[in-house]
């Protein structure tokens, strides 16, 4: 593994756990996705939607359909609620090179969310 898939990895999983911290009823979707993006912005990647960086959403809904509204996105300005369930699967993208993606899925809750699926630990153990 090469020193930038190591970083790379890194700043997958910081991105997606600042999404996750930024998670409270009434924050607004499009939050969620920004406090994940400054994790790359301030790592030099991006900015915005820009390569290397993050090229879609952050996350989705999911419930009778596993892609569905409300998205993590800019623009959608839907307030979360307790008990809405989305996807954490901000995407690094370093073109003609390669990609990490980590998913993982979470639930509002009263005071933030809670995980379904906990997210990777380490790069040499994935399902320690």
């Amino acid at each position: 593994m090469s020193a930038l898939e190591a970083e790379t990895w890194e700043l997958e999983k910081a991105a997606q756990a600042a999404a996750f911290a930024a998670v409270r009823p009434g924050v607004p979707c499009e939050e969620v996705d920004a406090a994940a993006r400054d994790v790359l912005t301030a790592a030099g990647l991006g900015p915005d939607y820009t390569l290397p960086g993050l090229p879609h959403r952050t996350g989705h809904g999911i419930g009778l359909s596993i892609h569905e509204p409300a998205y993590l996105v800019r623009g959608d300005t839907t307030p979360l609620q307790p008990g809405m369930c989305f996807s954490n699967e901000p995407m690094i993208v370093h073109p003609e090179r390669f990609g990490v993606r980590l998913e993982d899925h979470f639930h509002v809750t009263e005071t933030g969310a809670a995980w379904f699926t906990e997210p990777q630990t380490a790069l040499e153990r994935p399902f320690a």
